[in-house]
């Protein structure tokens, strides 16, 4: 397994790449520096170009990126539903939860343990009521909070690519 930890707006995060199975895979993004196993990984390396991108507004999108992240199959199924919601646009627990035919709350719980926060966009997903509700990274709902208005603002001041 390989580590790449660098410093972004929110701090310093490590991301962690794993050549499991077949190919090379993201497994993990988490706040502060990982232990001593920098690597020169170009998936790494392309990861953290892409972060530091979205945060300058010029990349909205992490499809590209290989995700092989630990979960159940149904927590699987609600990060590759999380990572069709637009740049810049939200969805509900429930909105999600009706597409696979589920409940909001079996939502919320796979949302939380998302391992790839940012890149698997769960800062999109809100509570019914439209406000920010909780975040399990960063700061929590302040992180969540940034996100969401980080986005807002390239994509009113049409700054980003």
């Amino acid at each position: 397994m390989g580590q790449k930890s660098f410093h972004t707006p929110l701090g310093e995060i490590t991301l962690s790449a794993d050549d499991f199975g077949e190919g090379n895979g993201l497994v993990s993004l988490d706040e502060g520096w990982g232990r001593d196993q920098e690597s020169e990984d170009s998936l790494l390396n392309q990861a953290e170009e892409m972060l530091q991108a979205y945060f300058d507004g010029e990349c909205r999108d992490f499809s590209s990126l290989p995700f092989k992240p630990f979960g159940t199959d149904f927590q699987k199924r609600v990060w590759a539903e999380i990572s069709k919601i637009p740049y810049g646009e939200t969805m509900s627990y429930g909105d999600i939860a009706k597409i696979l035919n589920s409940s909001p709350r079996a939502v919320g719980t796979a949302t939380g343990r998302n391992p790839l926060p940012i890149l698997v966009p769960c800062h999109r997903v809100l509570p019914k009521n439209g406000k920010i509700g909780e975040y399990s990274f960063g700061d929590g709902a302040d992180t969540k909070e940034y996100l969401l208005n980080l986005e807002k603002h390239f994509l009113d001041n049409k700054s980003a690519v």
